[in-house]
């Protein structure tokens, strides 16, 4: 049974890990424009698996900012995980050793979360370890063939190719906001406060800038709007 649903993570995994690839490599392309080599950007895939975290951090690499700074931006763009984490580590058996349930909050993403979530209790930890095994290598291969493409192909090819990168985030944003006026709200708050920042306090980083909005904005946004327990559960 064990060795089942660690292949029927692998099986669902698959559909993961090319939708992981094409995200990956414009982010490899991007690493690259930032003066990361393939090495690098690739080792960064293989050990964080977070397409916002890295490119924050590949963002703030290329303007020279200071490690603790890439260090905070990483720890709050993927505070989200830990939520995950706790939520499935609820869904595990109480036999499951500490190891394994840190193991599986290191493999922890957006996707995996949410196949893990709609497999059956108890969560065997092999089923998410599938999918992560199948998922991961798509995530880092897509940065690597970026990173060494993005050397080969001319300047304009390889730009209009990095627009992609954007558009994952505009596909992150765009389908919750169109289901909820406050989270569009959020969203156009953020991105205006982003801009007159910007303006008005230029000698602030922009690593730290978006670590001081994120935390405002989410925080004020959780004291107004809380979210019911009901809803939350739907």
């Amino acid at each position: 049974m064990r060795k089942q649903a660690f292949l029927r993570g692998m099986r669902d995994g698959v559909p993961i890990a090319l939708g992981y690839f094409a995200v990956s490599f414009t982010l490899g392309i991007y690493a690259r424009s930032q003066g990361i080599t393939a090495l690098q950007a690739t080792l960064s895939s293989l050990l964080t698996h977070a397409s916002a975290g890295q490119y924050a951090a590949f963002s703030l690499v290329g303007k020279h900012a200071a490690l603790i700074e890439a260090a905070i931006m990483a720890l709050v763009i993927n505070a989200r995980y830990l939520l995950m984490s706790c939520a499935l580590s609820q869904r595990l058996a109480p036999k499951v050793p500490m190891w394994q349930r840190m193991l599986l909050g290191c493999g922890v993403t957006d996707e995996i979360f949410g196949i893990s979530m709609a497999y059956p209790a108890p969560l065997d930890v092999l089923y998410p370890a599938g999918a992560f095994a199948v998922a991961s290598p798509g995530w880092a291969l897509g940065t690597l063939l970026g990173v060494l493409m993005g050397s080969a192909l001319p300047a304009r090819v390889a730009s209009a190719l990095s627009v992609g990168l954007y558009g994952m985030f505009i596909a992150i944003i765009v389908p919750p906001a169109k289901k909820s006026r406050v989270l569009a709200g959020v969203v156009l708050v953020s991105m205006a406060l982003s801009f007159l920042c910007a303006e008005a306090i230029p000698s602030l980083s922009e690593g730290m800038r978006t670590v001081a909005l994120t935390v405002a904005v989410s925080a004020a946004a959780a004291l107004l709007f809380p979210v019911r327990e009901e809803a939350a559960h739907e």
